[in-house]
């Protein structure tokens, strides 16, 4: 009764809350009518050819004449194939009930059967421009999955098992975290995808020793403390992406891309971006370059001495790493020995299902949003890159926080996940139009600091990676970068996708990839000529970056150079949880 109570009085109180806030619902209005105008569009295509649309409609009542005579077999006890089948990689029907019970099984391939059609036949609408279809084909794909049994009580096998074994404890509990979301998002619902008391930065993640040895306002620098007597000569600098924090190269110990790099023997860096406020609005792309990776060299110069350095780049810090290699080969500063990136585009033609939240309309839209309070705030980036992957990062927490009533499991991926960054307005704004709609850095038309970015002059050798997986940064589209290098570049394939397939030590033994010594044009040539190794690409990469990286020296430690130590690492930039500040 106190349970009901407690969530009665919290319903009360966020449903006034709710309505207090209802004046401005401008940017889910837009959304909706953006969605509908696609599909009027779709459905005034299909009048179009009266008789496509029929065949469609003959082939659905087809499939669910077969399923109806299968159904009727089985249950006269009969051993019958499915009529359709969940896609290999399709969790949502992994409980046993949805294939030994009959009902379900019915259920399950009744859905399988609409759902596929709607895609198919959506998919097949002919008179539509590239960017329409696209936004179709994604926009279906999130109707059908958020329709799918699995996320009802009343029709998930599991959720009622779980109904009649608590007595109906898991739905009050389920209840309860919905409110808890809704409070904690201010109105809006922000799933809580995993225990935002799970993990510590600093004691649970992030945890390399280091030392802060340089900061200004984009960026405090962190120089790792070694563990090997000697190191290679030539020092690495690692910048991530500005969009999440940098410890994704850094989670445990054990998946700690950042420690094992150390333990190889590499004097070792990385950038560690602020969390932008309001008063950094006016920071511009050209601005994260020179303060982030410009000034970091210098940095790295003076705390080591060296005057040849070799730069690692992941997601938009690679194609940070990659405007920042075709400025200095500009200037004819030649510090870089060696660049690696790490799934960055640098050809934004083609950059897979993110591309129907970009256009002119909504890059207005994030224009007038960011120009009111000076950043994108971290939380909306993150809800769109969730909606990518809305069954295994939306709809399975729905599962199991609402209809379940269980908590989420403590995984430092999706903690870090969910430690987004704001993006500064003018920065965000130029990122968006100039690489995104304009494309203008593949084609050399891109301007940094006064300076024609032309990345055909990077002229050092460079190692790629990409994921098979990835829908951020798709592989085809990050190969493209091939043909653009004047170096030596090495391309390198691995299984999975954005995240997983980077953070990938060599003890797993997971996932494997690929590997070709020639580049010719096209992708799909590369991986029909390309050979497949088992486990982790962390040691293909060491082995290329060893032969970039000069003799043995003694190690270095942070301070001893010319910069001195400002904090311990993980350093005071990293610590702002907008979860908990919130």
């Amino acid at each position: 009764m106190e349970d009901w109570q407690a969530i009665a009085e919290k319903s009360q109180r966020l449903m006034q809350d709710f309505v207090s806030r209802q004046g401005d619902t401008s940017g889910q209005m837009e959304d909706m009518m953006r969605m509908s105008e696609v599909f009027m569009q779709a459905s005034m295509q299909l009048m179009t050819d009266p008789a496509k649309l029929a065949e469609a409609q003959a082939n659905l009542w087809k499939g669910y004449m077969d399923l109806w005579q299968q159904t009727a077999l089985r249950m006269a006890g009969q051993d019958v194939e499915p009529v359709v089948k969940p896609d290999g990689d399709d969790r949502r029907f992994k409980d046993e009930e949805w294939t030994q019970n009959a009902v379900f099984d019915y259920m399950k391939q009744s859905y399988l059967l609409s759902s596929n059609w709607i895609q198919d036949l959506m998919g097949g609408v002919d008179g539509l421009d590239p960017k329409t279809k696209k936004k179709l084909e994604f926009y279906t794909k999130l109707y059908a999955d958020a329709l799918s049994p699995t996320n009802f009580a009343a029709t998930n096998p599991e959720v009622l098992r779980a109904t009649a074994e608590t007595k109906g404890e898991n739905l009050v509990k389920g209840l309860k975290n919905l409110l808890d979301d809704f409070e904690r998002g201010k109105g809006q619902l922000a799933v809580k995808m995993v225990d935002n008391d799970a993990f510590e930065i600093g004691k649970d993640l992030a945890t390399t020793p280091g030392k802060v040895v340089f900061q200004n306002d984009l960026i405090q620098l962190i120089q790792f403390t070694p563990t090997t007597k000697k190191v290679h000569k030539k020092p690495l600098l690692i910048v991530p992406p500005w969009i999440n924090k940098y410890y994704i190269l850094d989670l445990k110990p054990k998946n700690s891309f950042i420690r094992w790099v150390v333990e190889q023997g590499y004097t070792t860096f990385v950038v560690s971006w602020v969390n932008p406020d309001a008063k950094l609005a006016m920071k511009t792309f050209d601005d994260y370059m020179l303060e982030g990776p410009i000034a970091a060299l210098d940095a790295v110069e003076k705390a080591t001495g060296e005057s040849s350095i070799n730069i690692l780049g992941y997601c938009i810090g690679g194609t940070l790493v990659a405007c920042t290699a075709a400025y200095l080969a500009a200037k004819k500063d030649k510090r870089l020995s060696s660049a690696t990136f790490l799934t960055s585009l640098t050809d934004f033609e083609q950059v897979g299902e993110i591309d129907v939240f970009i256009d002119e309309e909504q890059v207005q839209n994030l224009e007038k949003m960011m120009n009111e309070r000076g950043y994108l705030e971290g939380s909306e980036m993150a809800a769109t890159f969730n909606t990518l992957r809305a069954n295994d990062l939306v709809w399975s927490f729905v599962i199991n926080n609402y209809l379940m009533g269980k908590e989420p499991f403590p995984f430092d991926i999706l903690f870090w996940n969910g430690d987004s960054t704001r993006m500064p307005a003018a920065m965000h704004s130029a990122y968006l139009r100039r690489l995104y709609l304009d494309n203008v850095l593949s084609k050399g038309e891109l301007e940094l600091a006064g300076t024609r970015i032309d990345l055909t002059k990077v002229k050092v050798p460079t190692y790629l990676l990409s994921t098979r997986e990835d829908h951020i940064a798709p592989w085809e589209s990050t190969y493209k970068a091939t043909q653009l290098y004047s170096g030596d570049t090495t391309f390198t394939l691995a299984a999975s996708g954005h995240v997983a397939g980077v953070v990938n030590p060599p003890e797993k033994n997971k996932y494997g990839y690929w590997t070709n010594a020639e580049n010719p044009a096209q992708p799909e040539a590369w991986l029909e000529g390309a050979e497949q190794h088992e486990g982790s690409w962390w040691p293909n990469w060491e082995a290329w970056l060893a032969k970039q990286s000069g003799a043995m020296v003694a190690a270095r430690v942070p301070g001893k150079g010319e910069l001195k130590v400002i904090e311990d690492a993980p350093g005071s930039y990293v610590k702002l949880d907008l979860r908990k500040a919130s």
